[in-house]
């Protein structure tokens, strides 16, 4: 059998010709039992909830986003389609071959030669002689774009050779670029164009080969692009790995169901549902308390006991956040039955779901100010504040049912946040830019609204007089304010008019502290957790020492990530004391 192959070796093969002497082997796969029942189905939940914190309303969360951000485990494909350290081998194979094929030492200097000849050609005026040489001299593609401007005329010779000779100076730095990136060893001179053809296919190749690694490792078959791929692998090989993608496309769509992403109705995205919501903090209490030193935690060991929600006669539809525990059974099915008449099977709507009203009596109280001015954009500080108030909401709801928690958001003005909007809360836009700001405003004036006023100042004192009108009714002497700011106030309340004063004043200081007083007299102590900010000096720290001192209150010193864990088990921790 005759085994020589006079172009084996040659780059200029077509890459898609097979290969003598290869058997591609692949594994039998049931697309029905894929992924295997053994795996634990992937966690679409927790990246879906981490963008929507990063993004609020603000962007959609599309097919595509959940795939690139869901990590599976690689056992779950394996054998399906061609192996992906095949593919690998068939590139690094390929990129060797033309390592070993040609030199670059020549064609730098036919790059350079092109270079000088081509600037040679080219005769500015004299205004224009001193930028030109310079340009040459140094190498400058941006300085003979300037002077192409300068040129005027695009059809003009000086226009057309200066255009050539930056094109010449690009050829020249590429191929610089490429006998630096790559070790030629062969013997084989290229010409501009192949050089060019050539650094423009490596390039492909280490692209596509960093994908198949991180592919290999989450199995994140959307990374590759498979239209580059098909530019080297056999049909066969291409026709596979889209199966592949089609079946880790499926398992996506079929476990976002299961975990409560909602397809919008127009087929655009998924929406977050209260399942969905329930499942996230599920897994962050998880996480949390597991991270915990068992020898000092625990997990709520023994019934809590103390008063908590009555029930009444009146009932109201479900509302996100309300719990299932107060659920009236009887007419939510009755709902059920009036509106899908003799359909079967029986099938509940949200719509359909009543809940008893109740009387709170809670054992503890709590208002939690989520600073969302302008700077808690910095270092994405605003997304741990929101992962907090989410994590102690589920906290509550699982272990604490009785007890009371409100959510305030914080930036120039103060607002009461249901827990379904706290994702949706965003640190507000800069608008004004300017190092001393001294700005008053009379909100009485029916002819101002609330969309005209600058909206990053920090209103803490709002927010105060906020949290206290909605503690100050509840029937326990347990009340906190739990504070999450980055530093200062710069902005308060005198009557009807609205203070924005930067940077932080007195005058702002003296009030946010008026507020701290009527809190402590109505018995609310003020927690503070104090996030790290570039903005953050000594004078942050000890106007939050005053303000906890003045309502018997604690100062927190934590970095944004472990804020969660700080905040739920402080609160643990007081919970038990206060049961005891």
């Amino acid at each position: 059998m005759d085994t020589s192959k006079p172009n084996s070796d040659s780059p200029s093969r077509d890459r898609r010709d097979p290969v003598g002497g290869v058997i591609h082997a692949y594994q039998k796969y049931d697309p029905v039992a894929f992924p295997p029942p053994s795996q634990p189905p992937p966690d679409l939940v927790s990246p879906a909830f981490e963008q929507a914190l990063m993004y609020g309303n603000f962007h959609e969360l599309s097919e595509e986003d959940l795939a690139n951000a869901v990590k599976l485990d690689p056992s779950q494909i394996a054998g399906l389609g061609p192996s992906i350290d095949f593919l690998k081998a068939l590139l690094e194979d390929r990129k060797r071959k033309i390592l070993e094929t040609y030199e670059a030492r020549t064609v730098q200097k036919k790059a350079r030669k092109a270079f000088h000849q081509a600037a040679k050609r080219v005769k500015p005026p004299a205004k224009m002689e001193k930028l030109f040489q310079m340009a040459i001299n140094q190498e400058q593609p941006f300085m003979i774009e300037r002077l192409w401007y300068q040129a005027g005329d695009d059809n003009g010779d000086l226009a057309r050779n200066l255009l050539a000779t930056g094109s010449a100076m690009e050829d020249k730095h590429n191929l610089e670029e490429l006998a630096t990136k790559y070790d030629f060893i062969g013997n084989e001179s290229m010409s501009i164009p192949k050089a060019l053809e050539i650094k423009e296919e490596l390039e492909k190749i280490d692209e596509l080969l960093q994908q198949l690694e991180e592919a290999e490792k989450s199995a994140q078959i959307g990374l590759i692009d498979m239209e580059m791929l098909s530019e080297f692998a056999q049909p066969g090989d291409m026709e596979q790995l889209e199966d592949m993608r089609r079946q880790v496309e499926n398992l996506m769509r079929e476990q976002a169901e299961r975990q409560g992403l909602e397809r919008n109705k127009d087929g655009s995205g998924f929406r977050l549902t209260p399942q969905a919501y329930k499942m996230f903090q599920g897994r962050l209490l998880e996480q949390i308390f597991s991270e915990l030193d068992p020898s000092r935690t625990g997990r709520h060991e023994g019934d809590v006991v103390g008063e908590g929600a009555v029930e009444l006669q009146q009932t109201k539809p479900y509302e996100f956040g309300d719990s299932v525990a107060n659920l009236d059974l009887p007419q939510t099915i009755i709902n059920a039955l009036l509106r899908q008449k003799d359909e079967r099977p029986l099938r509940l709507h949200s719509d359909d779901i009543v809940v008893h009203k109740t009387r709170n009596h809670p054992k503890a109280a709590t208002a939690v100010i989520m600073d969302m001015s302008g700077s808690m954009r910095y270092e994405g500080q605003y997304i741990n504040v929101k992962r907090m108030a989410l994590a102690l909401q589920g906290l509550i709801n699982s272990e604490y049912p009785g007890d009371l928690l409100k959510f305030i958001e914080m930036y120039t003005f103060a607002k009461l946040r249901t827990p379904g909007e706290i994702i949706e809360c965003m640190p507000k836009q800069v608008t004004i830019h300017d190092p001393w700001v001294r700005l008053k405003c009379d909100m009485s004036n029916p002819d101002i609204s609330e969309h005209e006023i600058h909206p990053h100042f920090t209103n803490i004192q709002h927010a105060l007089q906020m949290a206290r009108q909605n503690l100050a009714t509840c029937d326990t002497p347990n009340r906190q304010i739990v504070l999450i700011t980055d530093g200062l106030p710069t902005a308060h309340f005198e009557g009807e008019w609205l203070y924005m004063l930067y940077p932080p004043d007195p005058q702002t200081e003296a009030a946010t502290m008026r507020e701290a007083q009527l809190c402590a007299k109505e018995g609310i102590t003020i927690n503070i957790f104090l996030i790290p900010s570039w903005s953050q000096s000594k004078e942050d720290i000890r106007f939050a020492y005053r303000m906890a001192q003045s309502t018997r209150g604690r100062v927190f010193f934590t970095s944004g990530k472990n804020l969660d864990r700080f905040v739920l088990w402080d609160y643990v921790k007081n919970r038990r004391s206060i049961i005891a």
